[in-house]
């Protein structure tokens, strides 16, 4: 019988842990994309009171097509929760912000994320938590991508 080498493991645990991350639907009253959009432009808010950013940046950070991320930035605008709106930064540019007023319906959202990753690092510990939060930063900061 052959061995089961790490990256066979590592792909398998990659492939259960998105399994639990969408069947325990950590995004619940948004749909996926529209909460990770969402996140951005709160965690933006919450650092410099505006919560203003360029789709170009949505892009780099989400990782997602440009297509995606603007059907995503439609329907949140559709449902009151951002707003395009122009910046002294770069006319030529796109920009984004939430909705002050409508922050309350992500904010429902975000705490029951928040209560499902408390009830995540109640299963694998802190210091485990602490352990993936490390991988996921270092391989962000070495700019991992599959394409």
């Amino acid at each position: 019988m052959e061995e089961i080498t790490q990256s066979e493991l590592l792909l398998a645990s990659w492939v259960r842990l998105s399994g639990i991350i969408k069947n325990s639907r950590i995004t619940k009253g948004l749909m996926y994309n529209e909460a990770v959009v969402m996140y951005i432009l709160y965690m933006r808010y919450r650092s410099d009171g505006d919560g203003i950013i360029s789709i170009k940046e949505i892009v780099e950070r989400t990782r997602m097509q440009k297509s995606l991320v603007n059907r995503t930035v439609n329907s949140l605008e559709e449902k009151g929760l951002l707003l395009r709106c122009e910046s002294e930064i770069d006319r030529r540019m796109t920009y984004v912000k939430c909705v002050r007023e409508k922050l309350d319906t992500f904010l429902k959202v975000h705490e029951e994320s928040l209560a499902i990753a408390d009830n995540i690092i109640d299963i694998i510990g802190p210091e485990d938590a602490e352990a993936f939060i490390r991988i996921v930063y270092k391989l962000e900061e070495a700019d991992y991508s599959v394409n």
